[in-house]
């Protein structure tokens, strides 16, 4: 079994600091993307470099370490017999999780929303149903999943080690790193498009971190996420703000 070596005074031997030296690695690297690469390779290289972090901090380690972290996927990434009829009652239940949240906020965001931009045309959108599909799997594999691998799989689990979770929230045991790892998410938004109002995604942020600790995988942070996105594209295609 693979087992992280931490060299005496290393940042491997004190989790948040190797959790913020990771971040700003990371950060480094998508900012590298962004400035360099060709804009239309931006959102596949930007993915690449999150799963690439995910897999070289806990999935290339043992399988608790992958556990640990949350990032087993209903089994799927881990070594070994693949338990179908588990994957499909994590499926399924992470679901469950991002249907009802979406529900929930769905018409709250819609009337907040309205409110800060103040559409001037009533809402008409015209899409195709290929545009439809390539639009949810790109924002669930090429978005959702790399960005809660890192963030909410591998930072918010570092954090975690570093302060353990101390408070109980409708059934969700967290702590001091559900709001690290949120303001780090937030800060990595800005710095590869420095606009403040990207500081908003905190907010989503402690949603999405709230569904790692209480159903202890990414599964439904990552179909939450993917939720999220997709109703604000759809917001603000359908009243042409953006």
């Amino acid at each position: 079994m693979d087992r992280l070596v931490a060299l005496p005074g290393s940042p491997a031997e004190c989790p948040w600091a190797e959790a913020l030296w990771a971040s700003a690695d990371v950060t480094l690297a998508v900012g590298a993307v962004v400035l360099v690469a060709p804009p239309t390779w931006h959102t596949s290289l930007v993915a690449f470099v999150f799963l690439a972090a995910a897999w070289l901090l806990v999935w290339r380690h043992d399988d608790a370490r992958v556990r640990r972290a949350g990032l087993t996927l209903g089994g799927l990434l881990l070594p070994g017999h693949l338990d179908v009829r588990r994957l499909v009652r994590d499926a399924i239940g992470a679901a469950g999780w991002a249907l009802g949240l979406s529900a929930a906020v769905a018409v709250p965001y819609l009337i907040g929303w309205r409110a800060w931009w103040q559409p001037r045309f009533a809402f008409a959108l015209s899409v195709t149903p290929g545009e439809i599909v390539d639009e949810t799997l790109g924002q669930l594999l090429v978005i959702a999943l790399p960005e809660e691998a890192f963030y909410r799989g591998y930072l918010q689990s570092r954090f975690d080690d570093a302060w353990p979770p101390r408070w109980r929230v409708l059934g969700a045991r967290v702590g001091p790193g559900l709001l690290a790892a949120a303001a780090v998410f937030a800060l990595g938004h800005v710095a590869t498009v420095q606009l403040p109002t990207r500081l908003a995604v905190f907010f989503p942020a402690l949603v999405f971190g709230w569904l790692r600790a209480r159903t202890g995988g990414i599964g439904a942070s990552v179909a939450f996420h993917a939720f999220c996105n997709l109703y604000s594209q759809l917001l603000g295609r359908g009243y042409g703000v953006y």
